[in-house]
């Protein structure tokens, strides 16, 4: 399926579209100085990287009024989520933890000229003052088991986490459960159709 399709499948509206291609615009702009995505995947950068980021804000009901990403590096999921916010869940806050400088300056510059509100702390994860998000999001940023213990930094008790995995999503669920208590319902995604997205609640020490 085309990208736009998917996009018609996921009810993105013709100026969402047009603030995904102002990001776009500004990625391609800056990659070549900090590399935000490899090379290989600019060539398919709609259905790898904004479809794929689309998909993780619409499979959360309520985006809540905190929603954090960490480790947001070149903007997926996060400037994608702010996008999507700006018309869908006007209400939410979109907080991105990047500890790059360079990369948090993309991060600003894209979400102006895209014309979206964000926060973004220039800190690591671990770091960084406890979020207490509705939402928690991450893109190719860790395993399992190393996001359940950012998520119980900086997400609400009864917050939603939400985790795009690859093929191996199993195994890394298997490892985390030996560590933590949660519950998770995969999401198969439209991009790719081995990998999820694992919807989380309830992360505690096992």
């Amino acid at each position: 399926m085309s990208e736009r399709a998917l996009l018609d499948q996921l009810n993105v509206s013709r100026e969402t579209i047009e603030r995904l291609e102002k990001f776009e615009e500004v990625l391609l702009k800056w990659n070549p100085r900090i590399n935000l995505v490899s090379k290989s995947s600019l060539t398919d950068l709609w259905q790898r990287h904004i479809v794929d980021s689309v998909q993780v804000f619409t499979c959360v009901e309520d985006a809540g009024e905190s929603w954090v990403d960490i480790g947001s590096g070149g903007g997926f999921p996060g400037i994608v989520v702010a996008i999507m916010a700006a018309e869908r869940s006007p209400k939410t806050r979109v907080t991105l933890i990047e500890s790059d400088q360079r990369k948090s300056a993309f991060l600003r510059t894209a979400a102006r000229e895209c014309g979206v509100s964000i926060s973004v702390l220039t800190e690591r994860i671990e770091q960084a003052v406890p979020q207490n998000a509705d939402i928690l999001s991450a893109r190719a940023v860790a395993d399992l088991d190393a996001l359940l213990e950012f998520s119980q930094r900086h997400l609400a008790v009864d917050g939603t986490a939400v985790f795009p995995k690859g093929v191996n999503w199993k195994k890394e669920v298997d490892k985390a459960a030996q560590r933590w208590r949660f519950d998770v319902e995969p999401i198969t995604s439209l991009t790719e159709t081995e990998a999820v997205i694992l919807k989380i609640k309830g992360v505690a020490r096992a």
